[in-house]
């Protein structure tokens, strides 16, 4: 007796009774998820060009557009309890799903290989301040195992360091800030109008721009798989208002996010500004020293942390799972990813995996919209939860693959490449449109879904009705031929 490769119990759906992430708790996961050396680094990059009143500005608008489009793809985890690798068999394809969630998931790790790397030097700079310990290898296996621990004792786990390590960041960044504008000043530099090389006209209009798709495309990929966490989001149930239902995942994406996420880019901008270079780690060793520094330094060595577990481990040790069924649980996830972003090593190849990964963030963009495409504006939030764990049923299409996802997103991804100052709109964009043309008018005649040809809210809706799906991880049963008895 086997079980079905679709039905790993980390994947089932998860009940409404079993969702644990309040608001303050998932606003408290943005608050981590944002300090990455990434985001440091678009402040940087942005008062090259623009003084730092624009540069937060544009930071503004772009953290609330991709706001918007994580809230959007975050109800299929609040409507139906599902992750973003079970969903994407519906767009995808039951077999057709692991290629591009694949995708995801090694991006995701390759992040947490980064972000260890990034908070393991802050690490090193502390045991070396106290006990003048200097081994940075060390600190990135010792860091790593923690995080790895930490986000394979569950989702609960994960919150709750959110919400002893946030007050930590929000408070010590503030420090941090308060730091590198003093050092700035000393400099004799005025961080509200100081720019390196300044532009005017078209060119400031495109240094704009850039900032605000930067930010966007940052968090493309959360965006596309934030399901896998927001399903974990306490909400109301026989709430059929979106805003309503959707109401911590608003705070988080459109209030927390753009808050925090703009303070970011404000230090990485004003670490530039005093030392110029983005890095807060060195730029706090050139301007402060000592205890002050060591307490700097704790912060990002939390953030680093916090961002790690919800952003790239949980997402990726999800994907992991999926692909590899009912016999490779969450955990065994959790190691790969661990494993994948360590053999990477971001050490070495940090000034090549930044770009890879973000050109990654532009393809995905297109996973996005196809997503968007698919659950509103072809299934209107419907959507026949039980064949999504049925290896025989209506999203097996052609051998598990659905063709109208993967040309839809090869499009999009062709796309997002040719014009990577404005990838995640243009991406987004060609993949939904192309995959609402080709699903609705070609590949949906050929492949029949349930909750098109009876839109049945009772029927095909979740929570919003007040259903919990309850889905059993049967074993198939396995048949034997019984060997003919000849007659004497």
């Amino acid at each position: 007796m086997k079980k079905s490769y679709l039905k790993s119990p980390d994947l089932l759906p998860i009940r409404e009774s079993d969702r644990k992430i309040t608001k303050i708790g998932y606003s408290f996961m943005w608050v981590g998820m944002v300090v990455v050396l990434a985001t440091f680094a678009i402040g940087g990059a942005g008062v090259i060009s623009l003084p730092l009143p624009m540069v937060i500005l544009a930071t503004v608008i772009g953290s609330l557009a991709i706001g918007v489009f994580i809230t959007l793809t975050g109800d299929i985890g609040v409507e139906h309890g599902l992750s973003f690798p079970v969903y994407m068999r519906a767009p995808f394809g039951t077999i057709g799903t692991h290629i591009p969630s694949v995708t995801r998931g090694l991006a995701a790790s390759m992040w947490f290989g980064i972000n260890t790397f990034f908070g393991a030097t802050a690490m090193n700079g502390i045991l070396n301040i106290l006990f003048g310990f200097d081994n940075w290898f060390i600190c990135f296996l010792i860091f790593a195992l923690l995080q790895l621990i930490n986000t394979a004792l569950g989702i609960k786990a994960v919150e709750r360091f959110a919400d002893l390590a946030a007050p930590v960041i929000i408070l010590i960044s503030v420090w941090m800030y308060s730091s590198l504008s003093d050092s700035a000043a000393v400099q004799g530099r005025d961080i509200w109008s100081w720019v390196e090389s300044p532009v005017t006209g078209g060119a400031a209009f495109t240094a704009f721009l850039v900032v605000i798709f930067s930010n966007m495309g940052f968090w493309a990929t959360l965006a596309a798989d934030i399901p896998s966490i927001s399903r974990y989001m306490r909400a109301p149930k026989y709430e059929k208002n979106w805003f309503k239902r959707n109401r911590s995942a608003i705070i988080g994406n459109l209030v927390a996010l753009p808050i925090t996420q703009s303070f970011m880019v404000m230090i990485g901008a004003v670490a530039y500004i005093a030392v110029l270079n983005y890095d807060p780690v060195i730029a706090l060793q050139e301007a402060a020293g000592g205890f002050v520094l060591g307490v700097l330094l704790l912060m990002i060595v939390l953030a680093q942390w916090s961002t790690n577990i919800a952003a790239n481990i949980v997402p990726a040790a999800t994907i992991f799972s999926n692909v590899g069924g009912p016999k490779f649980p969450f955990w065994a996830g959790v190691i790969t990813a661990g494993v994948v972003g360590t053999i990477v090593q971001p050490w070495n190849l940090f000034d090549i995996i930044i770009p890879v990964l973000l050109f990654v963030g532009g393809i995905l963009s297109a996973i996005v919209g196809i997503l968007v495409s698919d659950y509103y504006f072809i299934r209107k939030r419907r959507v026949n939860v039980p064949d999504l764990y049925e290896e025989n049923g209506q999203f097996k299409y052609m051998n598990g693959i659905n063709l109208a996802g993967f040309i839809s997103w090869i499009l999009g991804g062709v796309a997002s490449y040719f014009v990577p100052s404005f990838s995640f709109l243009v991406g987004f964009g060609v993949g939904a449109i192309c995959y609402y043309v080709l699903a609705k008018f070609w590949w949906f005649k050929k492949y029949e879904q349930a909750e098109l040809l009876n839109p049945s809210d009772d029927k095909y809706l979740g929570i919003s009705v007040g259903r919990d799906w309850e889905i059993a991880a049967e074993p198939e049963i396995v048949t034997e031929e019984i060997p003919a008895v000849k007659g004497v």
